[in-house]
């Protein structure tokens, strides 16, 4: 397969190609078949998951390729889209919590909405109409716990600015596809990823305090810091925590595989949702535990108050990803905590170790 471009994230706790899902992903393409272009700021990333991700990929580490670029400039964006065809964009960037976008609103607004029109633009001048596009179930607003499992066509109205801009893109690349027929773009819809890759070598390394779930238990793990903060424990759920459709990073590596693999196999497929998720929820208190046993460690943790832009219950439908994409998760909660621990004690300080 030619060249695709597996976008970065930048700015400050974004989603970043050589991190987290991006790095994963990437992998997962090259061992596709597919020759990979990366770029990304290093805002929110580290050079060294490059290297490590060449070495994970072994004899075929030359099908990755790395460039330095912000999606904000529109110049550098050009010139590298312009350098060759490309088949695809996969695109990351993003900014992405949910806390932070309601206190710094037009950050998100400026990165979030104003580089992916940077990007559609630079894709359609260079002939590249095909995207798989890392959306998120926020679009999906605060849902009441008996309209989940949440399906595809289910309401959107995002509560957080975060999910606000998520589901502006979407709507963005909506009217695109319908103006444009050669226009072929899915939506991936993710819930919660967590979990690292199995060998170690490569995860999630949130720059200051993190601002999720997951990342914020495996720093308390290893020492960095003293306790968890557990947002509210007045939820109507089974133990008054919020409920969340946690996914494995490398179940979710896949599902953007058999996203490309469908995309690419349809001329007319226009533009549409796919939920990526397990169709499981569980709760924060039941995370909490899942990591503890994998780990043999304590986690202590306070309650304090709630905290703006959650949601009470968001749990995946998952019937349209098994029968559009025949994908479907293969990994558990105990398989994520045990792959995140794995991460976390290797690399304490994650990629500054």
């Amino acid at each position: 397969m030619k060249p695709l471009f597996a976008f970065s994230g930048w700015g400050c706790r974004g989603k970043g190609v050589l991190e987290a899902i991006g790095s994963h992903t990437a992998l997962a393409l090259v061992e596709a078949g597919c020759s990979v272009t990366i770029i990304d700021n290093l805002s929110n990333s580290f050079l060294v998951a490059f290297d490590r991700m060449k070495e994970l990929a072994g004899d075929k580490a030359s099908m990755l390729r790395f460039e330095q670029v912000d999606l904000r400039d529109k110049g550098a964006l050009n010139s590298v889209l312009s350098s060759e065809k490309y088949d695809a964009v996969v695109h990351f960037a993003a900014l992405k919590a949910v806390g932070e976008s309601m206190e710094k609103p037009l950050e998100y607004y400026e990165n979030n909405v104003g580089g992916t029109t940077n990007l559609l633009q630079a894709m359609a001048s260079n002939g590249c109409k095909t995207m798989v596009f890392s959306s998120s179930c926020t679009v999906y607003g605060n849902p009441s716990p008996d309209e989940v499992p949440l399906k595809e066509d289910h309401s959107r109205q995002a509560i957080s600015v975060y999910g606000r801009t998520k589901l502006i893109i979407e709507e963005m690349m909506e009217d695109v596809a319908k103006a444009d027929s050669e226009w072929k773009i899915i939506l991936l819809r993710y819930f919660n990823p967590i979990g690292a890759h199995p060998t170690g070598r490569i995860g999630e390394h949130p720059i200051g305090v993190p601002l999720n779930l997951m990342p914020y238990i495996q720093q308390v793990a290893v020492g960095i810091r003293p306790e968890l903060k557990v947002f509210g424990d007045d939820y109507p759920t089974r133990d008054g925590t919020c409920i969340r459709d946690y996914i494995h990073v490398m179940d979710l590596a896949e599902g953007h595989v058999a996203a490309l693999n469908k995309i690419r196999s349809e001329p007319s497929y226009g533009c549409q949702p796919v939920n990526l998720g397990t169709g499981t929820g569980t709760t924060v208190l039941e995370m909490i535990t899942a990591f503890e046993e994998a780990s043999g460690i304590k986690i202590p943790y306070t309650v304090v108050g709630r905290r703006a832009g959650d949601t009470v219950a968001v749990w995946a439908a998952t019937g349209r990803a098994e029968s559009e994409l025949g994908w479907k998760t293969k990994l558990n909660v105990s398989d994520m905590c045990r792959d995140q621990w794995n991460w976390a004690k290797n690399n304490p300080h994650g990629y500054e170790t």
